[in-house]
């Protein structure tokens, strides 16, 4: 192995056998073994249907990954993309040894830190204090090289009043906030990140991808840093993998592996429509972009007013249920949300989008529908995508604006 080379992944597949806990069966298990006495390929490495969401497959295996195949050098930043079930948190996994390849084999350089949920290694019932020395244990680092870590890594993490209290009555953003400064600054040549900074406040997550800005450029360690924010990959990262259904789409530079990502995302229906379910609870059951005319479109300009009818099924209503809508930017940045309680019996309604709100460029919303206590009832992603055009019209009151900067006012319609 190169000594610059810090990972070398070589026909890294894992498969996963669906509606099973375990291995798999006695019967497969003999059929694995009897073929492994003869000499033969394990029988069930042949079947398999490709992890793609988009088809209902006819096996009860299914690959997570196949057939991956990459090299890593030393100091890269490496931005891992790919729409939900691409099989880039099980790539962290099998890096971060949480799991085994089914086949194929990793060769690493050097000690692995991970973050790939929150609060990953700790334990409730301990203080921060007790887990900041637990984490750098199974990081593999002595006492001594913690201890002289240790009020870095308190002060980072923002956590100093409550470091003697169990992490168990830690808000989520305390949690990974101190996850995330253990895992940085303990002195592991390799840090692989999972997209859980998203549970930390923006002034947090700004300061944790200059953490690791840092960890890569000035000291030369390794990142492997996955995210649906492509601006945090395109701040970050020096080069891109992209997983589509378990496999590397493409492997390269930043900007041509985002224009790859976002072409395969783009959405070309304004509008969403979802067949009836009868599971006994709310759902998005149409959404659809509409001008003030009330026509259907997917272009606005930018002195146009937007409205957005939403149809919720109410097969199981909830006076606690509310509806949850944001608006990205291409790159797949939160530039605008609103929430609306659903305590009401209409279970139609408008959101207005007032002129010169949205810089001109292509969105796309989000939606999500939820209980008190943050249950999650239904949550479609990307959907209704839509483009501002700027039509040059005058803006009074309005300077210059930024990038992803929304202005203007908006208002319920019932």
């Amino acid at each position: 192995m190169n000594p610059n080379t810090a990972i070398i992944a070589e026909n890294i597949s894992k498969q996963y056998r669906l509606g099973e806990v375990g291995t798999g069966t006695l019967m497969h298990d003999l059929n694995r073994f009897w073929a492994k006495m003869r000499g033969k390929e394990d029988p069930f490495l042949k079947i398999g249907d490709s992890n793609d969401r988009s088809s209902k497959g006819e096996s009860e295996y299914v690959w997570s990954l196949k057939d991956i195949n990459f090299e890593i050098e030393k100091g890269d930043a490496v931005g891992i993309i790919g729409r939900n079930g691409a099989g880039k948190s099980t790539l962290l996994k099998l890096l971060s040894r949480v799991t085994k390849p089914t086949t194929g084999h990793f060769e690493v350089q050097g000690r692995i830190a991970s973050l790939l949920e929150v609060g990953t290694g700790f334990n409730p019932e301990m203080t921060g204090r007790e887990n900041i020395y637990l984490n750098g244990a199974i990081l593999g680092m002595r006492r001594q090289e913690i201890k002289r870590k240790f009020d870095e890594i308190v002060d980072f993490a923002g956590v100093e009043r409550y470091i003697d209290t169990p992490v168990k009555r830690y808000s989520s953003g305390m949690y990974v906030r101190l996850a995330f400064a253990v895992a940085a600054h303990l002195e592991s040549e390799i840090l692989i990140v999972d997209e859980v900074l998203a549970v930390g406040d923006a002034e947090f997550q700004k300061k944790c991808l200059g953490k690791m800005s840092d960890v890569s450029k000035g000291e030369g360690r390794t990142v492997l840093f996955v995210s649906h924010n492509m601006g945090s990959i395109q701040e970050l990262c020096s080069s891109i993998i992209y997983l589509k259904n378990g496999e590397i789409n493409f492997s390269g530079s930043v900007n041509e592996g985002m224009n790859q990502y976002l072409k395969t995302r783009e959405i070309q229906q304004s509008y969403y429509n979802a067949p009836s379910k009868n599971n006994n609870e709310s759902y998005f059951k149409k959404v659809i972009l509409m001008n003030q005319l009330g026509n259907n479109v997917s272009k606005f300009k930018t002195s146009e007013e937007i409205f957005i009818e939403i149809e919720v099924g109410l097969n199981k209503f909830s006076i606690n249920s509310s509806c949850y809508i944001t608006i990205n930017n291409s790159l797949e940045q939160k530039v605008f949300s609103v929430e609306r309680n659903l305590n009401t019996d209409a279970n139609v309604f408008k959101l207005q989008i007032n002129r010169h709100f949205l810089r001109n460029g292509n969105y796309s919303l989000n939606l999500l529908l939820h209980v008190r206590k943050n249950r999650i009832i239904e949550l479609i992603e990307n959907v209704c995508s839509f483009e501002i055009l700027d039509d040059s019209s005058p803006m009074m009151g309005y300077g210059e604006f930024n990038h992803g900067t929304v202005l203007g006012n908006y208002r319920w319609i019932d």
